[in-house]
């Protein structure tokens, strides 16, 4: 437990400090345009580093990476207290994305070559998105307490406890095995990493398009969006603890997805099964990558660059369609692309048998 608890802690503050910094952006910079690029820094470094990071864990080691991105996580938030420019806070949020981009995918191929992986990973995205909601209602009441940069202080300071702890943490072996390469892995793997995309692109897109739709306060849709993570924590560590057959349970989860995502037109309750349906199947798609423990780090990044492209292309899309044909065909897109995955995650054509 001595060197899991430093990862568990690690990606909370991770998390939570890329969140903090959402409730109080109109006080940082000034028009949507430059909060839209603070808020939008942090992704974009989190996305170009998970593949490169998952490659490079796999060659000098995991711990490494994982100690390198909660140092540029600290680095990061102290920069954004210390320095209040808007261009130094632009770079502030690139680092702090850079070292999630780091932390998360050598963390999670870490968790993956231990031999209680499945637990362990039902723990971990519960505890990552534990972070996000804590990083989006704690800084909004520590902002009252103790000042607009509150949140940021405070998550800020507590990434001491999991780099200090980080040195507890023992380097992972893996076995000696084929080196087919990322184009190898994504040929594989192809339909497995399209599912991350949509499924868990899916939550993005609905999260974008419902304070529009709606017209609800901020604190009411704070409430009502921040179902879906509550949901994604229990659903995660409840399906880490099921042994579930991980295609059976991914073709499952999209037909229900899809029938989340359109209900959410009608209800805000459905946040609670497109939220729970997430951590299922997120906890499927990591345990089937656990089989290829020779190439943990390169299937663990390009798992991560592509819940991060899901994140970035269906909110997108979504608020495309929205625009142009209204909200009911952005609901209805999204829950078809969603139930598309039912039947296109069968060609996987994964080298490993579950």
């Amino acid at each position: 437990m001595k060197q899991r608890l430093p990862l568990l802690l690690g990606v909370f503050v991770v998390m939570a400090l890329s969140n903090a910094i959402v409730p109080v952006l109109p006080a940082l910079a000034d028009g949507p345009a430059l909060q839209g690029a603070l808020f939008s820094a942090y992704f974009l470094g989190a996305f170009l580093t998970v593949l490169p990071a998952g490659v490079l864990s796999d060659r000098v080691g995991r711990v490494p990476l994982i100690r390198a991105g909660l140092v540029l996580t600290l680095a990061s938030g102290a920069a954004i207290l210390a320095f209040p420019d808007p261009l130094v806070l632009l770079a502030a949020r690139g680092i702090e994305g850079i070292g999630a981009g780091l932390f998360v995918p050598a963390a999670m191929s870490w968790i993956n070559l231990q031999p209680d992986h499945e637990h362990m990973s039902g723990n971990f995205i519960a505890a990552l998105n534990v972070g996000l909601v804590s990083g989006l209602l704690g800084a909004g009441f520590l902002s009252d307490v103790a000042g607009i940069m509150g949140g940021v202080a405070v998550f800020t300071a507590a990434t001491v406890v999991p780099l200090v702890f980080s040195a507890l943490i023992a380097e992972a072996s893996a076995p000696e095995g084929r080196n087919g390469g990322l184009v190898g892995i994504g040929k594989n793997y192809f339909w497995l990493y399209v599912s991350a995309i949509v499924l868990v692109g899916a939550t993005g897109a609905v999260t974008a398009i419902y304070p529009d739709f709606t017209g609800e306060t901020p604190a009411t849709l704070s409430l009502q969006l921040g179902m879906m993570n509550v949901a994604t924590v229990v659903a995660s560590i409840a399906a880490s603890r099921a042994h579930l057959a991980p295609i059976p349970t991914i073709r499952a989860s999209a037909v229900v997805m899809a029938a989340a995502v359109a209900f959410s037109y009608l209800t805000p309750l459905a946040f609670v099964v497109v939220g729970g349906t997430a951590g299922v199947v997120m906890i499927a798609q990591i345990n089937y990558l656990a089989a290829d423990q020779a190439r943990q780090g390169a299937v663990m990044g390009l798992f991560n660059a592509s819940s991060y492209a899901g994140m970035t292309l269906l909110p997108f899309m979504a608020g495309v369609v929205s625009e142009i044909h209204g909200f009911m065909m952005a609901f209805a897109v999204t829950a078809v692309l969603s139930a598309v995955m039912a039947v296109t995650i069968g060609r996987c054509r994964c080298p490993v048998s579950h």
